[in-house]
């Protein structure tokens, strides 16, 4: 990504001189950085705090430390009955890209959870200077516009979210025309779908997102973070994988997590070959239906870039609200915060898009723990 300079005015700045935190125990009012893995009730502390997902859950952190090797840096203030105030981060260490801090890496939105602006000063603070301590590039959060005033966003995505709570007539009531269309036209012609989490669904699901990652001229995510979603997401009831089929033959697969009554829809693939089916379709209207039966009260369908058009229109097809999602990177060389360019779409496409299929996906073997 090509990088700029953004001069804020000293008061707008989040940053200030203080003291890096001091120890790792969990004690009350210190602000300090942790590892969720080694607190067996994280999830349940998460789940009280306003605004959650599945991505602050210990099962997302478990995937990114086994995949990638990452190391977890989750600053906290806590009180007596849990958390006070949580900015989740963990460190990239990277030969290729260098060494900084993401809250979080490969996460389409992660909000910091404090109940004030000044609470969040001070866990901002505590943060950069542990990453100076450590020698980051840069310090990403995802999320968390209402803390950033008069800090520019470094990048823009499109966020939509479904609310499960009117109910499956209601949710099917207000699909624009052409969605109902397609479901219908999938079922008539025989589409089935199968909602499983199993490691044989899990294998289907990769093999036509390496045809779609193709198609858009992008390496796959390697196989291990797949089997690890398994291991430790799908195999304990915290995700599901919706497979639609044609005659046996699998046409499209999307991988969805959750965490309490909040879901989130991940990734999405299919054999363009069979597009005129309208197996993606079917594959998230029994999603829903499956969310549904579950209690479930919001369905998150992801960021989505601002230049995607097509997928944007897709996700508003359902019905669902959109915002925007803002990025915000702190610099450490310029001691400033900075914008990107959304490097979702350029020449490298065209370039991956001719790769051979076992060369691209030793690519992504290769290259996405630097990426993030």
């Amino acid at each position: 990504m090509l990088t700029k300079n953004i001069i804020a005015s000293p008061e707008t700045l989040l940053i200030a001189e203080t003291h890096p935190p001091s120890g790792a125990n969990f004690s009350i009012g210190k602000i300090q950085p942790i590892n969720p893995l080694r607190h067996p009730n994280w999830d349940a502390f998460v789940k009280r705090l306003p605004g959650f997902s599945f991505f602050h859950s210990a099962a997302w952190a478990k995937v990114l430390v086994e995949t990638y090797g990452y190391a977890p840096n989750y600053f906290v203030t806590n009180a007596p009955t849990g958390f006070h105030s949580l900015l989740p981060l963990m460190e990239v260490d990277s030969w290729l890209t260098g060494r900084r801090g993401i809250a979080l890496p490969f996460t389409d939105d992660c909000e910091p959870f404090c109940p004030d602006r000044d609470s969040f000063k001070n866990l901002f603070r505590n943060a950069i200077e542990f990453g100076k301590t450590r020698g980051w590039k840069y310090l990403e959060c995802r999320g968390g516009r209402k803390f950033f005033k008069g800090v520019p966003a470094s990048l823009l995505f499109y966020g939509h979210c479904l609310d499960l709570v009117s109910g499956e007539e209601q949710l099917f009531r207000q699909l624009e025309s052409s969605v109902r269309r397609a479901i219908r036209k999938a079922e008539k012609d025989g589409v089935t779908v199968e909602i499983s989490q199993s490691l044989e669904a899990t294998e289907i699901f990769y093999s036509l997102q390496c045809k779609t990652r193709k198609k858009h001229g992008l390496p796959p995510q390697p196989f291990s973070f797949f089997r690890n979603t398994h291991k430790h997401v799908l195999s304990q009831s915290s995700g599901i994988v919706a497979v639609a089929s044609w005659r046996k033959t699998p046409i499209a697969a999307s991988v969805y997590f959750h965490l309490g009554d909040r879901a989130i829809y991940k990734y999405g693939a299919s054999d363009e070959k069979f597009q005129h089916l309208r197996g993606s379709n079917l594959v998230m209207w029994e999603a829903i239906k499956w969310y549904l039966q579950k209690s479930a009260k919001k369905l998150h369908l992801g960021r989505t870039s601002m230049t995607n058009e097509g997928l944007r229109r897709f996700k508003l097809a359902w019905g669902a609200s959109e915002e925007v999602i803002e990025y915000f990177k702190y610099d450490f060389r310029k001691k400033n915060f900075v914008t990107d360019n959304d490097a979702a779409f350029g020449w490298h496409n065209r370039i991956f898009q001719s790769l051979p299929g076992f060369v691209s996906r030793l690519t992504g073997k290769m290259l996405y723990r630097h990426w993030a």
